[in-house]
């Protein structure tokens, strides 16, 4: 079967993104119009409306040398000056012209970069566990099926009756970084090399874990369970209201998870019964490389399963990194052999395939990034660059990190923090030990700024949970409330694991002093 399709093919569509993209921004199209046009294209307005963003899709959030060459060298050419890794593990050029938007869109699948699909109605970005194929005690490498995944998916970008979003991911242990299992699909590997399927799963407005609809499927039959998935959303899914568009109110509408397992499992039927050929067969990839001596120690640093290599950890706080750094560590890695960039969920960067030497070098051009627990905290883009965004939570994130500094609060003492912009979850704030959503509270008559509060929500397969709403605290006293929890746990002793579940009530209770009525 050849369910691959040519990326250059998308080429025959960029003249009417251009015509289109070009009288917005002259100002002949409302942006409401524009976006329902341009996210097919992987692209959004920005909040000012005077420039835009492209969504570069990683699939399996693997950026090759070839791509990575590709983004470092558009970066210099544009002079783009901000860029961004995503939860959906995809990277994000920000502060475009029109022109340079559309050039962008068209040159990037001569280097496999599909921008189509990005955004809007779309199978959106195929996600992966970073560290599949190296990582020390996975179940398997899952890799190869993610991407096989994602090109089949690219089928779907102009099928009928698609939901809002279709977003697929795959994980290679139960650390479940891709929240496999509460996915609109998610395939969770097991030991003995199959897949546990999971449907109807999602964040946002109405969370929703996954529901298992299959086990112990083989690697092999992935895709009759992704047409599965179109067809079920086809007979059930909701179109008249764009708000409950989601894979996920099908939980709902069908009466509940047996019943949506049994809707699920009688299209699943259909596709093997129609005697569409959907078999995948993959090529495993091996790497091996000359050791030349141990990695630094750092925690920044791990050993890979492939012995005497290494990858190295980067999280540029909120997600973006520096352009500098970027191209820099792109024009080293041209030249190491094996090495690549995997983005995570959490918008960590893991180089993988490094020597210990080479590992020593990424950590040094990558030193600008995170240095503590703390400082990986999750962000999406923000309100003063997202249309939809209610808050600035990249400046939430960025003075938190200050007031954790300046009162020199143990690495530990505080654990990664997720917070989103508005209610859609891409900074995945449900799914944090502690969350934040934007949101507005009148105080004396007037609105300010403040996010609402989750807590204890956790991604490890066997123990997920969405987080608990609290309540809602004012943007301008969080960094305290964080700075006091981050004192009162090194007070103790132990790293906030440890201290929270030694003392199970006691993050609700020093959280209510901060919450508004």
């Amino acid at each position: 079967m050849n369910y691959k399709i040519d990326p250059q093919s998308w080429k025959q569509d960029m003249p009417a993104f251009r015509k289109k993209t070009i009288a917005f921004y002259n100002g002949e199209i409302t942006k409401k119009d524009y976006k329902g046009f341009s996210g097919l294209y992987g692209s959004y307005a920005q909040k000012d409306g005077k420039k835009g963003m492209l969504r570069l899709r990683m699939t399996a959030g693997r950026i090759t040398k070839e791509k990575l060459a590709f983004t470092a060298k558009a970066i210099q050419e544009h002079k783009i000056s901000r860029i961004h890794f995503t939860t959906c593990q995809t990277v994000q050029l920000h502060d475009l012209q029109p022109d340079t938007i559309c050039t962008l869109a068209e040159e990037a699948l001569s280097s496999g970069i599909v921008t189509m699909g990005g955004g809007g109605d779309f199978p959106r970005n195929v996600m992966c566990s970073p560290l599949s194929g190296v990582e020390s005690g996975e179940y398997f490498d899952v890799l190869p099926y993610a991407e096989a995944a994602g090109e089949y998916l690219m089928n779907f970008i102009k099928a009928p009756k698609m939901p809002r979003k279709l977003k697929v991911g795959f994980s290679n242990s139960p650390a479940n970084l891709t929240h496999a299992t509460y996915r609109d699909l998610g395939f969770a590997a097991n030991k003995n090399g199959t897949f546990d399927v999971y449907s109807a799963g999602g964040l946002g407005n109405n969370p929703r874990l996954g529901i298992r609809v299959a086990e112990s499927v083989p690697p092999s039959k992935i895709l009759y369970y992704i047409k599965a998935m179109w067809l079920t959303f086809c007979a059930y899914g909701n179109y008249e209201n764009r708000a409950k568009a989601r894979t996920r109110y099908m939980q709902d509408s069908l009466g509940g998870a047996e019943n949506y397992k049994k809707a699920y499992l009688e299209k699943l039927d259909e596709v093997f019964a129609s005697g569409e050929d959907l078999d995948i067969t993959v090529n495993v990839s091996s790497v091996s490389k000359q050791p030349d001596g141990n990695a630094p120690e750092s925690s920044r640093v791990i050993a890979q399963k492939q012995e005497g290599l290494y990858t190295v950890i980067w999280h540029p706080i909120g997600g973006q990194p520096s352009v500098e750094s970027f191209c820099r560590l792109a024009e080293y890695l041209a030249g190491i052999r094996d090495a690549e960039i995997r983005l995570s969920p959490d918008e960590s960067a893991y180089i993988v395939n490094l020597t210990g030497k080479e590992a020593e070098k990424v950590l040094e051009l990558t030193k600008d990034g995170a240095e503590s627990l703390f400082e990986t905290s999750v962000s999406c883009i923000g309100a003063s660059i997202c249309q939809i965004g209610l808050r600035d939570s990249q400046e939430l994130l960025l003075s938190c990190v200050k007031a954790v500094r300046d009162a020199e609060i143990p690495d530990g003492a505080l654990p990664q923090i997720h917070i989103s912009g508005c209610p859609s979850s891409c900074g995945t704030h449900q799914t944090g030990e502690i969350g934040f959503r934007g949101a507005a509270k009148s105080v004396d008559g007037k609105v300010h700024p403040a996010f609402v509060l989750y807590i204890n929500g956790c991604q490890t397969q066997g123990n997920e949970s969405m987080g608990k709403e609290i309540g809602t605290i004012l943007q301008k006293d969080i960094p305290e409330f964080l700075v006091t929890l981050g004192k009162t746990v090194a007070l103790s002793g132990q790293d906030f694991h440890t201290w929270r579940n030694a003392n199970p009530e006691e993050l609700e209770r020093m959280a209510a002093d901060y919450l508004i009525a």
